[in-house]
């Protein structure tokens, strides 16, 4: 029903949408020093500002949480019942934009670039449109449908923290800051840390030093090492050793009675390890193949090794390996590690299934890992994410899509989190198309406009759907 109604009317505001998403987008609102009633710096504060006094302009009732979220509502009169969670902050413009600066939005052959155009400001704009669209035709409804818009996605999430700690979540939520058809699935999520001290030792041949990795939501693809007293000739025999083995690839920087090492591998998203190949873990399997001397230090990188060993990216060494059809394969990345003469200080990221939890997850890897000498700081874990696949919200959302879209709608689990993860009843609805790559974080964001039409008609239809008489 009123499908026509709102074809039409997005047809005639495509250009009136492009341009508001254009107002946003031209606004740099990655995270900054927090100033006074500014709590993630000027340029997300100007942002919301603006998202708001827009969604005011278009006769709609708004209200800022001290500047941590901007809310919209249709009609706050009416019983709560579906909530629309976009955000308005953006990672920082990086490098190698070639279509455009990163703030000069500049639409090119059905292609609005700039970031923040896909992830999340245009999809934010076409939630308000959908808004828009169903106040301006007059469509009824009996129930209010809620705009949130937050200003720390990329940070940590804590503006919705914020809200949701004076606000009820509604009865359905979802988010247009994932991809299509419907994410009802995501994995739960160990950051696990972990370290261990020992005796130092100067006995030759040594490792003087192990450095690697840049984040732990990263597979590293690069890890360096340094080791003192072995020759160069040996060194190269063990490098091919175990490059034909693993696939990574070592270069080595003799000086002296020193050598550095650098292990080459493949970087991927901790929550595909199966996509890369970790250079941190190759570079222990190197080191422990090197005749180094008995001490403390080689029994904790063996050590280390046994628990994480090289192509082993679903934990079944720490004993934690499982799978449901849910959500489908536990998987962990090795992401980050120091060593020194007398300790070593370690990152993991794991990607838990459904049937996950902290007693057969985090217990037994502290477990595993304390018989080793080595000590897990976690004592919690995130725990995954699932709304049912045949409730009222999901189904809708799935008929909208195949109506719209002509495509098959089907759930879809995912090892990332989203933004409605802590959300009883949220699920990600949006607004990436599965056949397109818009270029997220990355140089030269875009989003395709005939894309976002869609979705704010979808939104339209949505609301329509739950919320009308």
């Amino acid at each position: 029903m009123y499908r026509e109604k709102i074809e039409e009317y997005m047809a005639g505001h495509t250009q009136e949408m492009v341009e508001d998403i254009c107002e946003l987008c031209r606004i740099n609102s990655e995270r900054m020093p927090a100033e006074e009633d500014m709590p993630f710096g000027p340029g997300a504060a100007e942002c919301l500002d603006a998202a708001l006094d827009m969604a005011e302009g278009y006769g709609f009732e708004v209200q800022d949480y001290d500047g941590y979220v901007g809310c919209v509502d249709f009609d706050s009169t009416l019983p709560k019942q579906l909530d629309i969670l976009a955000h308005l902050d953006v990672v920082p413009a990086g490098e190698g934009w070639q279509e455009t600066e990163a703030f000069r939005p500049v639409l090119k052959e059905g292609l609005l670039y700039g970031r923040g155009t896909a992830d999340d400001k245009g999809p934010a704009v076409a939630a308000l449109y959908a808004m828009r669209a169903v106040k301006e035709l007059g469509i009824p409804l009996k129930k209010n449908v809620r705009l949130i818009m937050g200003t720390d996605e990329e940070c940590g999430s804590s503006d919705i923290r914020h809200y949701y700690a004076v606000e009820q979540e509604a009865p359905m939520t979802f988010s247009p800051d994932g991809q299509y058809p419907v994410v009802n699935v995501e994995k739960g999520r160990l950051e696990g840390h972990f370290t261990a001290a020992f005796e130092a030792s100067e006995a030759l041949p040594r490792l003087v030093k192990l450095e690697a990795g840049t984040k732990v939501n990263v597979v590293p693809g690069k890890a360096k090492a340094t080791v003192e007293g072995l020759e160069v000739s040996l060194l190269e025999e063990t490098a091919a050793m175990v490059q034909a083995e693993t696939g990574i690839e070592f270069r080595l920087a003799a000086d002296g009675a020193l050598c550095g090492i650098t292990a080459v591998g493949t970087g991927a998203h901790a929550a595909r390890p199966q996509e890369g190949n970790n250079a941190i873990t190759g570079l222990l399997t190197f080191l422990c193949r090197l005749p180094l001397a008995e001490c403390a230090q080689k029994e904790y990188l063996k050590k280390t090794l046994a628990l994480m060993p090289h192509g082993d990216v679903n934990g079944k060494s720490l004993g934690v390996a499982m799978e449901d059809e849910v959500s489908g394969l536990l998987t962990l990345a090795f992401s980050m590690l120091t060593v020194d003469a007398s300790g070593l200080d370690g990152q993991f990221d794991s990607r838990v299934p459904v049937c996950g939890n902290e007693e057969n997850m985090l217990k037994v890897v502290k477990e595993k890992m304390a018989v080793e000498g080595l000590a897990l700081h976690n004592d919690s874990m995130i725990p995954p994410h699932m709304v049912d696949g045949e409730s009222l919200l999901v189904k809708t959302l799935l008929r909208v899509y195949e109506d719209y879209t002509g495509k098959e709608g089907k759930c879809l689990s995912i090892g990332g989190g989203t933004y409605v993860h802590n959300l009883k009843n949220g699920v990600a609805f949006g607004a990436s198309m599965p056949e397109t790559d818009n270029r997220m974080h990355g140089a030269d964001e875009f989003a395709v406009v005939e894309e976002l039409v869609t979705s704010a008609k979808m939104f339209a239809q949505v609301i329509v759907d739950l919320c009308g008489e």
